[in-house]
């Protein structure tokens, strides 16, 4: 590798996930509210914030697989809700989806992580109790989807 490609490497560290996922999440919501394209929100965000100590790799993941699977994480979170997905709050929404793409496929992220970092991402941005909701909804897909993991 190149020293110019070396510059240009972004962190690939707990913190730079956890920043990954706040972006991602920001821009779900966007994408939820405004159907704007999807390259559209991610040059925005990379142009109007110091991205330099965020994974941008899996922020771009985050934002564009969520979007493009979202029929089938929504399939995913229907059975586990007590409502109507369009009677979710916005926040809780993107966090579900979010939080459903990588249980589902980030196999590597252990699913506590996965779930710990749903909460927070729900404490931080959503109403005063959605985090609970986030954690149940996501601790029983997590047994579906990560049996063996949870059984441990």
């Amino acid at each position: 590798m190149s020293q110019q490609q070396d510059t240009f490497k972004y962190p690939t560290t707990f913190a730079a996930k956890r920043k990954a996922r706040r972006f991602a999440l920001q821009g779900l919501y966007e994408w939820q509210m405004t159907h704007n394209p999807v390259h559209e929100i991610e040059a925005r965000t990379r142009a109007e914030n110091a991205m330099h100590k965020v994974d941008i790799a899996y922020y771009h993941q985050l934002l564009t697989q969520v979007i493009q699977h979202t029929a089938a994480l929504d399939e995913l979170i229907k059975p586990l809700i007590d409502r109507d997905l369009s009677a979710l709050d916005g926040v809780e929404l993107a966090t579900l989806r979010l939080g459903t793409f990588e249980l589902r496929d980030r196999l590597e992220v252990p699913y506590r992580v996965v779930i710990d970092e749903a909460i927070e991402l729900a404490k931080h941005f959503g109403a005063t109790d959605s985090h609970k909701y986030v954690n149940g909804v996501l601790d029983r897909l997590a047994q579906q989807l990560r049996a063996a993991e949870k059984n441990q």
